[in-house]
């Protein structure tokens, strides 16, 4: 049987986790009450904003799916929305009926691939962004997958990183969590795209092809 091997330090039963990023916080000062809704597709997010500035609790939260809604939750903030795309572009669409006259606040990381900003903005959205965490190369030292693995891409970033470290095994195969994240695969390499952006169904999709 195929191998499943996860890009992340998530844990899943019967999946290997090769922890090719780490992330880094960012911490700055701003006052966050001067806004009226914070916009959050990260868990990361969530978790960095935390390190430094409470008063995110204090502020109804607009989020991209469940698990990041649970993240807000988890930390006793203010979930106001729960998209239902999973998709950044997509959910900004979702989001412009809601923020009419409202000052939001997009919390991210360094890079982001969506146009989420610059949608809301063209749709009359008073916006900015924060950027609270960036992703990096993890400098550890890993052993490369065995052959036949069956291998999540999550994001962008774990694409840069596996092929930074590793030579792409012909015998791989490729699960991207969406078409974005596709465009950034090496051309000469297939790859299967779940049909919902989230690693639980990257993972459901790695488990039917694991007897292939």
């Amino acid at each position: 049987m195929r191998s499943i091997v996860l890009l992340s330090d998530i844990k899943y039963e019967n999946v290997v986790n090769l922890p090719l990023l780490k992330i880094e916080y960012l911490p700055s000062i701003v006052d966050l009450l001067q806004y009226d809704a914070l916009i959050f597709t990260s868990k990361n997010a969530i978790y960095s904003i935390d390190s430094f500035n409470k008063d995110w609790k204090n502020i109804p939260s607009y989020c991209i799916a469940p698990k990041t809604a649970t993240a807000v939750e988890a930390y006793n903030g203010q979930t106001a929305f729960i998209g239902e795309s999973s998709h950044g572009n997509s959910f900004a669409k979702e989001l412009i009926p809601l923020l009419k006259d409202k000052r939001c606040l997009y919390v991210c990381a360094q890079k982001t691939v969506s146009s989420l900003v610059e949608i809301l903005q063209d749709n009359g959205i008073d916006i900015n962004s924060l950027v609270t965490y960036k992703t990096a190369c993890n400098e550890k030292q890993f052993e490369q997958p065995k052959s036949n693995s069956i291998i999540i891409f999550s994001s962008p970033s774990t694409v840069e990183c596996f092929f930074k470290r590793f030579k792409w095994n012909e015998s791989y195969k490729a699960v991207v969590i969406g078409k974005t994240t596709a465009k950034y695969l090496p051309d000469n390499i297939d790859f299967i795209a779940s049909e919902k952006q989230s690693i639980d169904a990257c993972i459901e999709l790695a488990r039917t092809l694991q007897r292939d």
